[in-house]
């Protein structure tokens, strides 16, 4: 059995599968979406009655990456992306997908985007192969629904129904649903949630190899963890705001307090040796050992520093920020007044 090819387009002719031909729509929308960044939001605003879940969101997802999205309950992350994949209009801002919008171009736009919802109801007296072969048969391009179900590990249980399925195989089936149109884009909601940890990295290696085959992913998680081991940036949003954008390493310097380096000088020196070096933050003595705190090459940068009037760091232990502790700073203030907000 050959590889799969996501990005290869099919269509059904007969009971067989044969290379798509595309049609000029088709390809207006590629050509189009060559000079626009993959997604593109512009002060996003989204209100359900007096509730105002969205209130200013605008970030761009480039071509290929996988983008994450982190916040806490309530923080209008799944509005967000159900205004970006059409299923929500949003009262305010603009969206941009492949270069089109999702309200304008919705039709265009269901045959080029994937969405795995937060929640979803399948039919519980369906295979893993009917379900897949169902909604395969929504689109005019779709994947070789027989080699997806095989590439995502449903091989043994496609003859198997869905309400027999453990928590991890239907996640994965819920992906096999996502890609089955043979989309440009991935919108997973809350992927791994209520998974055990071993099913939890197995779907992260899939999401890798997803990724690997040129589809744009944008992803929503509540782990920081699977944000810094999968996504190349992050926005983090909180009361309907980014407060914060970047690459998860860079969020945790910039946000999470530092790296923090602690050790036992071989003899006493001047603390202007360390306070004067670029990065460093601050210099504390804690008895007979220092704690430096600061960013970006930080050990170097003391080590060298320290050699250069000749003294030894001993009993060396070191601290690095987070993901985790740059979200917990990032949120912790305005979480008092945060709304949990229920979609209807």
């Amino acid at each position: 059995m050959r590889e799969l090819d996501i990005n290869e387009d099919w269509q059904l002719k007969g009971d067989a599968m044969a290379p798509a031909v595309h049609t000029p729509e088709s390809r207006e929308v590629t050509s189009r979406s060559l000079a626009h960044p993959a997604i593109g939001v512009s002060g996003l605003r989204k209100s359900y009655g007096s509730t105002l879940a969205v209130k200013d969101v605008s970030f761009e997802v480039e071509d290929g990456e996988i983008f994450g999205i982190l916040g806490p309950n309530g923080a209008g992350k799944t509005t967000t992306v159900e205004c970006i994949s059409g299923l929500r209009k949003p009262d305010g801002g603009t969206i941009s997908v492949l270069g089109l919008d999702p309200q304008r171009d919705r039709a265009a736009l269901r045959e080029r985007v994937g969405v795995q919802l937060q929640e979803g109801t399948l039919r519980w007296q369906l295979t893993v192969a009917e379900t897949v072969h169902l909604f395969a048969s929504f689109y005019p391009q779709p994947a070789y629904t027989e080699e997806l179900i095989e590439v995502l590990g449903l091989g043994p249980k496609r003859n198997t129904y869905y309400r027999r399925l453990s928590g991890g195989q239907k996640q994965r089936l819920s992906i096999a649903l996502a890609l089955v149109g043979n989309p440009q884009i991935a919108i997973l909601d809350e992927l791994t949630t209520g998974l055990d940890p071993q099913a939890r990295r197995e779907t992260w290696r899939l999401i890798e190899s997803v990724r690997d085959r040129g589809i744009t992913i944008l992803l929503v998680t509540h782990f920081m963890d699977e944000a810094e081991r999968l996504c190349n940036r992050v926005a983090v949003i909180d009361s309907g705001r980014v407060v914060a954008l970047g690459t998860p390493v860079g969020l945790a310097e910039r946000e999470g307090g530092g790296n923090h380096m602690c050790f036992r000088p071989s003899r006493p020196f001047d603390d202007r040796v360390l306070t004067g070096l670029a990065g460093v933050d601050r210099v504390e003595h804690e008895g007979p050992r220092m704690a430096v705190s600061g960013t970006g090459e930080l050990v170097n940068a003391v080590v060298h520093a320290l050699n250069a009037v000749g003294v030894e760091a001993l009993e060396v232990q070191l601290d690095s920020a987070t993901l985790e502790d740059a979200f917990l700073r990032l949120v912790q203030p305005s979480s008092k007044g945060r709304e949990e907000v229920t979609t209807p």
